[in-house]
């Protein structure tokens, strides 16, 4: 039985990143062999294995063959004459296809420290377009190294392209899929993953919301960058810079999606974009199964982001409204991932990237106009169910136009 340390904290290592997940192949060994020893067996599919007092996993080397469609159509096969190569050679870039035991003495059948020196994420092996999933996952990786340098190898990017024109991308699961994107909206360089998938077909099959936005102009006195799809990378990228959450991340890439509905007769400009995207920001949320806080966001900003850009000049019962559709009384983190949404969205544009943004100040100002009506006075002066609620409704009125007088 021989155990090595594989992927991805062999390659780390090598980078010089911290090592934080750490996979281990074992070579030569039977399910018997590693239930002996105390591994506890967590795998459904292929053997995989828990050490009996660190809980790490450990997978037994296998091989695997195509006997279906999808991510899930393969039969896997795990004995102990299956070499460490050959275990290997089924992993998906060159840079993940390396091992080292104990010693830190390498194995690296398929050139991998190479392609890392190189900066380049190449397929191991043809075998790369059976399996759709990769495609995210290159994605995910270019942008997480491209502050590196990396870029994704010519020779894969077609293999990419190939799996985006089988129809294999469809057959993924709305749970997969989601996996991948959010991951990849975290890295740091979020708008590589859309501009790869972008390059080799699979964002025109994945959202097809989000590509219709590239070639679609802007008026440039807004937007500089004039490109819809150029400015919701920069989104993006901006959400990143200042270290978003992933409900906002995913507010950013969907917020413009009703200017790709806009007829090109009235390009440059987009009226009612904000309620024509709606349909489709919940479109591309139910493919994916987003989580119900990043659908939630997402509507609202997708709705709402040209209120913020205007609230200075917002009516205190718009204002009012605004606020409400956000509940910010019971549920002001929302408000405030609205509005780091909105200025992502003002600073996601070419040459404006460190323009202040008062609208942010202003908005929480006036939520905290709002939230300091009392209620127990209301409730003291007799009023009660309905009564009560306009009642409330017209001291924060009056409580929002006090607090725009005091701005102005």
């Amino acid at each position: 039985m021989q155990i090595y340390k594989v992927g991805g904290a062999v390659r780390d290592r090598l980078l010089g990143i911290a090592v934080t997940d750490i996979d281990r192949v074992v070579v030569g060994a039977t399910t018997e062999e590693m239930l002996a020893k105390g591994f506890r067996p967590v795998g459904a599919d292929f053997p995989v294995f828990l050490h009996p007092k660190t809980g790490e996993e450990y997978a037994l080397a296998r091989t695997e063959r195509k006997s279906g469609r999808g991510y899930g159509g393969f039969t896997f096969h795990a004995s102990p004459d299956v070499t460490l190569e050959e275990d290997l050679i089924r992993r998906d870039l060159t840079i993940n296809a390396m091992a080292e035991d104990d010693e830190q003495n390498l194995t690296d059948p398929y050139h991998g420290q190479r392609d890392l020196e190189a900066r380049i994420l190449r397929h191991v092996s043809p075998a790369f377009a059976e399996d759709p999933l990769r495609v995210l996952r290159v994605a995910r990786f270019a942008a997480r190294y491209a502050e590196l340098g990396f870029t994704v190898a010519p020779e894969t990017l077609e293999l990419m392209r190939q799996l985006s024109e089988s129809g294999e991308l469809q057959t993924l699961t709305a749970e997969r899929s989601w996996k991948e994107i959010s991951r990849a909206l975290m890295e740091n360089q979020p708008q590589v993953f859309v501009e790869v998938l972008r390059a080799c077909g699979a964002l025109k099959v994945l959202m097809p919301e989000v590509d219709a936005l590239f070639g679609v102009p802007q008026p440039a006195i807004h937007h500089p960058e004039i490109d819809t799809g150029a400015h919701t990378l920069s989104v993006l990228q901006q959400a990143a810079h200042y270290k978003q959450p992933l409900t906002v991340r995913w507010a950013c890439l969907l917020h413009d999606l009703g200017k790709g509905l806009t007829p090109e007769e009235q390009w440059p400009r987009h009226i009612a974009h904000e309620s024509k995207g709606l349909k489709l920001i919940k479109a591309v949320n139910e493919r994916f199964k987003a989580p119900r806080d990043c659908q939630e966001l997402a509507l609202l900003v997708g709705e709402y982001h040209t209120h913020g850009h205007r609230a200075l000049e917002l009516k205190a019962s718009t204002l009012l409204e605004l606020l409400q559709s956000f509940d910010v009384y019971r549920r002001p983190q929302r408000f405030e991932e609205f509005i780091a949404a909105c200025e992502m969205d003002a600073r996601g544009r070419k040459g404006l990237e460190e323009r202040s943004y008062p609208q942010a100040d202003y908005l929480r100002g006036a939520a905290t106009a709002a939230r300091s009506v009392a209620v127990q006075p209301l409730l003291e002066q007799g009023f009660k169910g309905p009564e009560l609620g306009e009642a409330i409704k017209r001291e924060r009125l009056k409580a929002l136009k006090a607090y725009k007088e005091a701005s102005s």
